[in-house]
């Protein structure tokens, strides 16, 4: 699938005149994206566009994942190659929880030829929570940036994936053992609560009493099984506790090993 992602693509400037009558205009300010292979016109974007290749993305991540062992796990197009989604595991950074619960490192990086999507990195931790497929996530790095001429990060994509490696690298290494290994206290228990609505209470409650919850990563799992099995997913705050709860437990963690 990955050489489906590589078609070549071209820029050709939007000319010609209004409705095929009167001048010519040489510069309308726009650009069709084409797909080479199938003579497709993918977009048609301003010239403040700047085309990134699939094949420009791969020159950098390839040699970069590689070296720290990261294997290509999935390639999909979308609205036949207008968008692109690569993701890369590493699977030699897993951690164990216990019988069948083990994580790995994800690096999904998405690019887009009709500017709906910029060059995205999105680094996560996944793993299956119930046989139904569901899986829970932690998004440990999100780097967005739009395709646009004045944007000079794009000239760090190389620099922005080693980072994002590094930084995933880190949490495993450090942060997720530590979560696994150190024990809550009453409070922290008390401050996951009150993270949910007063109406979870009793749902939060019972998964606490079903789980017994020893550990931060106990109390994590508690919370994110709460949040994909019985919360609105439809609703804002639902997302907003999804997006705080690793940081504030990491946060509780930290404080109580710096205490030790």
């Amino acid at each position: 699938m990955l050489q489906e992602a590589m078609f070549p693509v071209m820029e050709i400037p939007a000319i010609g005149s209004p409705e095929g009558v009167g001048d010519v205009v040489d510069d309308t300010g726009y650009k069709f994206i084409v797909r080479e292979d199938t003579n497709t016109i993918l977009s048609c974007m301003t010239n403040e566009y700047r085309l990134i290749k699939n094949e420009t993305i791969m020159k950098y991540a390839d040699p970069v994942m590689k070296k720290n062992n990261g294997k290509l796990k999935e390639v999909r197009l979308f609205s036949n190659g207008a968008k692109t989604t690569m993701k890369w595991q590493f699977p030699d950074k897993k951690v164990h929880i216990g019988p069948d619960d083990d994580i790995s490192p994800e690096i999904i990086i998405r690019n887009s030829y009709d500017g709906t999507i910029g060059v995205n990195i999105l680094a996560g931790a996944f793993r299956f929570v119930c046989t139904n497929g569901m899986v829970i996530g932690v998004v440990l790095e999100n780097y967005k940036n739009k395709h646009s001429v004045y944007n000079i990060e794009l000239d760090k994509l190389e620099e922005s994936i080693i980072g994002t490696i590094k930084k995933t690298h880190y949490m495993f290494e450090e942060e997720f053992p530590t979560l696994i290994e150190t024990q809550i206290k009453e409070k922290h228990i008390v401050n996951l609560i009150k993270m949910f609505p007063i109406q979870a209470n009793e749902v939060i409650t019972q998964r606490l009493i079903a789980d017994k919850p020893k550990t931060f990563w106990d109390l994590f799992n508690v919370g994110t099984n709460v949040l994909s099995h019985n919360m609105n997913r439809n609703l804002e705050s639902t997302h907003q506790i999804e997006n705080n709860l690793y940081p504030s437990i990491k946060k509780w963690a930290s404080k109580e090993v710096a205490h030790a």
